[in-house]
């Protein structure tokens, strides 16, 4: 029995020495061969602390030893925002190495870091970095974190540094030879300067193709292009770099702007260039309640919920709807979303392989190609995306000229038929043409004779014209008449004035002034003036139209009826006929009463007609 527990007692011990191996940190050693070593899972070790009130005397301490734990993953991260993260790693140097070697932290996002450098004393010397101090404070001006490393001497030393960040922070160190930083730093720096060259030239283009063409779509995918620069720019450090490098506070949240608008302005231009409003008015509908929710979350983001801003894996979903949206165009046939269709599976694949990185480091290798794997499928979208505007322009013309073509067709079968039935009109014609001759003789003789038909008719039609205006006077005289048969003999103020005036001046003219005959034409219609005198005398003076303000046609109709009905209708029934004041009717109907009166008072005073009245003056 002591045997058997002695045999197992040795198992158990040897097992927990193999653990122990195994979560024993890796000791990195620089060597000059090797240009570059990534940390990753037991060369780095990583220590949560919550509180955040540790400090490196402790974590250095013998009793926090052991507490550090190995990562799981490629790289460690503060899983826990509001908790601070201590990272530990072993290095040896290498007294007789001919290179100098640097720290670089690729991860350039992480708000805070303090990295402790070990000294001969045993203490630590702090250095604090991080997107939250401006940019130029920097001892290396480049866009990720450098620290130098002491390499005097042959020992293990150990390196701590600690990460609160309120975004996620990757504990991605990199130890480098120097000539190897400034090697991989210049051809970093001409790659991004191609990536972003590129964006600038295709939006130049863009914007000429604007200005020529007046298409808006164009200017959505300018939106889009520079939204992808501002991501790609805030991603890489670039822009905290060259743009505000003494405002950090744009650092915090900028990526969660440029985000929004990248999917925002992908999906209007998606809309614009499917022409989705005319040709699927379902799927028109669907970016557009897109449009509106990624909006309304977009504001929440901003005004309520800041780490909503992290959440960058929220644009697959508007990314996701704009190429199920191509996708279905492609399918049902429509031709302007292949190149459409091609561009967004360029984005999908970078964007898989980024969640891959994100979620399952382990998967896939770490390298330039991976870690930059977006920026790549960027480019190849952005080129094809621009194919797909091309290609719409270029399937445009094709219909224009397929229209133009089948207009020209149909122009030239239009000529065929014209010229067809010209021939016949013609032959047509000249057959009308002969019986037209003959008939223009017989129409000739016909036409002498209605021409003597029509002098002797024009006689006779003056004759009966006479006939009906003496007719129509004399019932105007003796009879009763409507308003519109009297307004036909005096359908006019101008009618009026001249049958007055030669009524008034029947007997020549004779000034009131000075008795003079002679007379020149005065101001007003037939008004006379004293060639003597100078008196001008209008043809209502001195006449019961005198100073009237109602029109002359109506006061003679008014007259007219006082006359026919002897002054007994009433001032309401003239109201209602010459559609004149009740009161107006009244007074003028008055003063035609005393003129009847007068009349007949006089010596000699029979009337013959109603115009006797007209001279009559009444004060």
């Amino acid at each position: 029995m002591i045997k058997v527990l002695r045999a197992s007692f040795i198992v158990i011990a040897f097992i927990l020495v193999c653990c122990n191996r195994v979560s024993a940190q890796n000791i990195v050693a620089i060597n000059d061969s090797v240009n570059q070593h990534i940390f990753m899972y037991n060369d780095i070790q990583f220590l949560e602390d919550e509180s955040g009130k540790l400090d490196i005397n402790t974590i250095s301490s013998v009793a926090y030893s052991n507490k550090f734990t190995s990562s799981k993953f490629l790289f460690p991260y503060n899983f826990k925002r509001n908790a601070t993260y201590w990272y530990r790693i072993r290095l040896k140097n290498d007294l007789y190495s001919n290179k100098r070697w640097v720290f670089e932290f690729f991860d350039q996002t992480i708000d805070y870091i303090q990295f402790y450098k070990p000294l001969p004393s045993g203490a630590y010397h702090a250095v604090e970095f991080g997107d939250r101090f401006k940019f130029r404070k920097r001892h290396y001006i480049h866009k990720n974190y450098v620290m130098d490393i002491d390499n005097g001497d042959n020992q293990v030393h150990t390196y701590y540094f600690k990460i609160k960040s309120d975004q996620k922070a990757d504990a991605l160190l990199v130890l480098r030879s120097v000539n190897w930083f400034v090697e991989y730093a210049l051809n970093e720096y001409f790659f991004f300067g191609f990536f972003y060259g590129m964006i600038a030239v295709f939006c130049f283009y863009n914007l000429i193709m604007y200005f020529a063409i007046k298409e808006v779509q164009y200017l959505y995918y300018i939106a889009y292009l520079l939204s992808i620069a501002m991501y790609e720019m805030c991603a890489d450090g670039i822009a905290y770099e060259y743009l505000w490098p003494n405002y950090p506070y744009w650092n915090q949240h900028t990526t969660g702007y440029t985000l929004f608008a990248a999917s925002f302005f992908a999906l209007l231009f998606g809309r614009k260039l499917l022409n989705l409003k005319k040709v699927a008015p379902r799927l028109d509908k669907l970016i557009v309640v897109t449009l509106v929710l990624r909006s309304i979350f977009f504001l929440y983001c901003l005004f309520y919920f800041h780490s909503g801003f992290e959440m960058r894996g929220i644009e697959v979903i508007p990314l996701s709807i704009a190429f199920y949206v191509g996708a279905r165009l492609r399918i049902s046939g429509y031709r302007p979303a292949r190149f459409y269709v091609i561009a967004y599976s360029f984005l999908f694949f970078g964007l898989v392989v980024k969640s891959i990185l994100t979620f399952w480091p382990n998967f896939l290798p770490y390298g330039p190609i991976t870690h930059y794997s977006l920026s790549f499928c960027f480019v190849a979208e952005m080129m094809f995306l621009s194919i797909a505007i091309g290609d719409k322009v270029r399937l445009l013309k094709e219909q224009k000229e397929i229209a133009t073509q089948r207009t020209i067709k149909q122009l030239k079968l239009n000529h065929q038929l014209k010229d067809s039935l010209n021939q016949e009109l013609e032959a047509q014609v000249k057959l009308k043409t002969q019986e037209l001759l003959n008939a223009n003789e017989l129409l000739r003789h016909q036409a002498n004779e209605i021409a003597h038909m029509n002098d002797l008719l024009a006689k006779d039609n003056v004759q009966l014209k006479e006939d009906v205006a003496k007719v129509t006077q004399a019932r105007i005289m003796s009879k009763d008449v409507d308003f519109e048969e009297f307004s036909k003999m005096y359908p006019d103020n101008d009618s009026c004035i001249k049958f007055l005036a030669d009524l008034k001046w029947q007997n020549g003219y004779t000034c009131l002034k000075c008795n003079h005959g002679g007379y020149y034409n005065g101001h007003g219609l037939l008004n006379k003036r004293c060639a003597k005198c100078g008196y001008e005398e209008s043809v209502t003076a001195n006449t019961i139209l005198q100073n009237t303000r109602i029109p002359i046609n109506k006061a003679f109709y008014m007259i007219f009826l006082m006359y026919s009905s002897k002054g007994s209708i009433s001032s309401h029934k003239l109201s209602e006929i010459l559609d004149i004041r009740q009161s107006t009717c009244w007074a003028y109907s008055s003063k035609i009463k005393k003129a009847l009166q007068s009349k007949k008072g006089k010596k000699n005073g029979a009337i013959h007609g109603w115009s006797d009245l007209l001279l009559e003056e009444v004060e």
